[in-house]
């Protein structure tokens, strides 16, 4: 079975969030059970320069772009398979990242840079390459891919289409004049097409028409069919979930591994854990803290943002900091208020609270590593990783029950204790009461005997969050959506 896997983003190549993660994991997984997959990515600025091999395979025109496309196949020496690269220097080529200038703020074409690349892929998928690779099917991800599925519609011998929602929240909605302005086929502006009260979405395109919608988790396929969680297209949703999937993202075991890790200073594993006290200093060093084996110290990475939970820290760091002998390191960047306020909170804790403001990979695997427990108090978590990371490190997570957070992590329940299946603490209410009793929680347990704790670390250690079984389900979506066009 031929693949082409679009994403606008890829591990190691370009990251803003967990697509990356996906989009750079699963590829690879399915080349491991017999595959033969092509990633589409568009060639932001410095990617080609990070091929070991890469050759021209044909050039495109496409409307509304004055410029040819040129397409590359390009090759990395890691196992990866290979990349089709969207040469389009106007578009792609710039300073920042892939949907916002150096300033961060959105570029203002960035519909017209994803209906064009829409368009590049339409064409790799019907072979319109120089090689004469044509694939079986397309898994499209994102906002910026969904106009694939819904311009492959019209094709007569096209290619399965699976459209995967990674975050609803983001949906790529644009104005009528923009619709107009793209060159779009007119009949695509309809309730059951693009249209979205008066404005267009780009990821409605692709629920509406691919012939099977994954999402991250088993139950954020749930969620989003309900207004809490569904942004306005929840009908849509409901209406084709015979055909929606939920299917738990997994992780690269190799890459994170702490027995092997080459960002952390001492390797461990379930069966060393006393291993694990030498990267709980290293990471109080790293931030400028007080080394302390006896404190119990807390992680948190991720975007600053209120989905991620982020003010619900904040406003319990006077309790966390000041009532208690805790310590809590935070790397991340977003909304500049809660930047400022972080900035604010370490500088009146400077003993229990360091804050890296950006993003730094090495730094990340020695958060996984070196802290006690990781906060993950997101409102909404469509999968996310980084719980499942915590785990696999052996760092105890504290989750809110929601998305794929819900479907990782066990709570430290009388039953699940009882068991060994409990790996962290869950709880209900996103807010500050309920994230405060959670860590309350987890310090009460922290002063059990330590045998207890270690019971949690090693239950999560011994979870298997590879991609292994998620392959094998995309797998079966695969099959379904060849053998189940729809209309």
């Amino acid at each position: 079975m031929k693949i082409l896997f679009a994403a606008s983003e890829a591990l190691p190549l370009v990251k803003t969030g967990g697509l990356a993660d996906v989009a750079g994991s699963l590829p690879e997984a399915l080349v491991g059970r017999g595959l033969d997959v092509r990633v589409a990515l568009p060639a932001y600025q410095g990617i080609k320069e990070r091929f070991t091999h890469i050759k021209p395979i044909g050039t495109l025109q496409i409307p509304r772009l004055s410029e040819p496309v040129r397409l590359l196949l390009g090759h990395m020496d890691n196992g990866q398979p290979p990349y089709v690269l969207i040469d389009t220097p106007s578009l792609f080529d710039r300073e920042g990242g892939p949907y916002v200038n150096g300033a961060g703020e959105d570029h203002p074409d960035n519909a017209e840079r994803f209906a064009a690349f829409a368009r590049v892929v339409t064409a790799l998928a019907l072979g319109h390459t120089g090689d004469g690779w044509r694939p079986d099917l397309v898994h499209a991800n994102d906002w910026q891919t969904g106009l694939i599925p819904a311009l492959l519609r019209r094709e007569y011998r096209r290619p399965a289409t699976v459209f995967t929602i990674h975050n609803l929240a983001y949906q790529g909605v644009f104005d009528h004049g923009t619709f107009a302005r793209l060159d779009l086929p007119g009949d695509l502006w309809s309730i059951g097409g693009l249209e979205f009260h008066g404005n267009m979405s780009f990821i409605k395109g692709g629920i509406a028409y691919a012939d099977a919608v994954t999402t991250v988790s088993p139950t954020y396929a749930k969620q989003i069919c309900t207004p809490a969680l569904g942004y306005g297209l929840e009908g849509l949703l409901a209406y084709r979930e015979e055909r929606l999937f939920g299917v738990l993202n997994g992780i690269d075991s190799t890459l994170w591994d702490p027995a092997s890790d080459p960002h952390i200073p001492h390797h461990y594993d379930a069966t060393r854990l006393e291993q694990k006290a030498g990267n709980k200093r290293a990471l109080q060093e790293a931030f400028g803290l007080p080394v302390r084996d006896d404190v119990l110290l807390f992680g948190h990475i991720g975007r600053l943002v209120e989905q991620k939970g982020v003010d619900l820290i904040i406003e319990l760091l006077p309790w966390m900091l000041a009532e208690q002998d805790l310590q809590l390191v935070v790397l991340g960047s977003g909304h500049p208020a809660l930047q400022d306020a972080l900035r604010a909170a370490a500088d009146n804790y400077p003993d229990r609270l360091g804050i890296f403001i950006g993003y730094d990979e090495g730094l990340s695997h020695l958060v996984e590593a070196g802290a006690d427990c990781f906060l993950m108090p997101s409102r909404f978590e469509p999968c996310g990783l980084n719980q499942m990371y915590s785990q696999r490190y052996g760092t105890v997570p504290i989750v809110h029950r929601t998305g794929g957070l819900a479907d990782t992590v066990t709570d430290a329940s009388g039953d699940n204790l009882l068991d060994g299946s409990a790996t962290g603490f869950v709880f209900d209410h996103p807010d500050a009461v309920g994230l405060r009793w959670a860590v309350q929680r987890a310090v009460d347990f922290r002063a059990r005997p330590r045998v207890w704790w270690e019971k949690l670390q090693k239950a999560g250690m011994e979870r298997d969050f590879s991609w292994t079984e998620s392959a094998r389900r995309y797998l079966d979506i695969y099959r379904y959506a060849l053998d189940h066009p729809a209309g």
